[in-house]
């Protein structure tokens, strides 16, 4: 469920002067900006940024950036972008910054659908002119590079083929915990092509069979960046809120309150599933999603990211 959702009085003129308005004359009104922009959804949003060219002749986007700075102004032009062109930017700047960034690879195509990954390889192409599959490929190798090909691929197979289940859940043992070395292009091509229902029927018999989970599997017999983007595809085929707790509360823990990633959460989905993610975070760690943004930020980044959050599970 979502945190975020579209305003029932919605007047896209009156928003768009109220921010001209918390725009103008000495200081910039932040607490109007993010109080008007996070009470709006992502299409409502799109609304008034098209409504404030036509009123003022300016760009919104180019107006809010010029006003604001740091992480706040990140923060709130994610907010301005439509949600596939945010996945096409993010993924952009990760294969075409200074470094390649595997974490925004892992997070973005692991968890989304087919559909999803079909549509932001076309707006990528739309936007840039290239083709993602070949950006990627050119800025990672081995079987990191295999598995994310996969998922461009967009295949995966649909429903549980139940005839294959324990074939699977064979196969991967053999190729992991009983053999000296691992074959990592079985779990590679299984992992990566079988839908989320069919693969949490292949955990289950690969636990009966093993007796391991198929993350403890993986974090013994892969490694890097691999090991990374399989965790990510095993965790979210099984949850993907579950995928996005852990995320947040890592991301949040090891970059002391802030990275890239947490700006991708939040903003992406704020309107698909974050009060779920939020559920999901208070049964896995000590303290509610909202706790730890209120005790790990400040300023105008902290009340922003609670508005997001949308309360307090404590």
């Amino acid at each position: 469920m979502r945190t975020v959702r579209p305003s029932g009085n919605f007047n896209s003129s009156a928003d768009a002067e109220a921010l001209r308005k918390a725009m103008r004359g000495l200081g910039t009104d932040e607490e109007t900006i993010l109080q008007l922009l996070i009470a709006r959804s992502n299409a409502q949003r799109q609304e008034i940024k098209t409504v404030y060219k036509t009123l003022f002749g300016k760009d919104l986007v180019d107006d809010l950036k010029g006003e604001l700075g740091g992480k706040f102004e990140t923060l709130i032009v994610s907010l301005m972008t439509p949600p596939v062109a945010y996945d096409v930017t993010a993924l952009r700047n990760a294969i075409k910054g200074a470094g390649t960034d595997e974490k925004v690879l892992v997070e973005i195509l692991a968890s989304r659908t087919p559909q999803q990954v079909r549509t932001i390889i076309a707006a990528y192409r739309q936007e840039y002119d290239d083709d993602l599959e070949e950006d990627i490929s050119g800025d990672t190798s081995g079987h990191f590079k295999r598995l994310l090909v996969i998922l461009l691929q967009a295949n995966r197979q649909s429903g549980i083929q139940f005839d294959s289940i324990e074939n699977d859940a064979q196969v991967l043992f053999q190729a992991g915990e009983l053999k000296f070395g691992t074959e990592e292009q079985t779990f590679v091509t299984i992992l990566g092509n079988r839908s989320p229902e069919h693969l949490r029927k292949v955990f289950d018999a690969y636990m009966k069979m093993s007796g391991y989970e198929m993350e403890e599997t993986i974090k013994r017999e892969t490694s890097g960046n691999l090991r990374a983007l399989l965790l990510a595809v095993v965790k979210c085929a099984r949850s993907v809120p579950t995928y996005f707790a852990e995320t947040l509360y890592h991301s949040m823990k090891v970059n002391f309150c802030w990275c890239f990633i947490v700006c991708v959460v939040m903003v992406t989905r704020s309107e698909v599933d974050l009060l779920d993610i939020r559920a999901e975070f208070r049964k896995l760690f000590a303290c509610s999603l909202h706790s730890m943004i209120k005790g790990d930020t400040g300023g105008d980044l902290r009340k922003a990211l609670l508005l997001l959050c949308g309360g307090d599970d404590a």
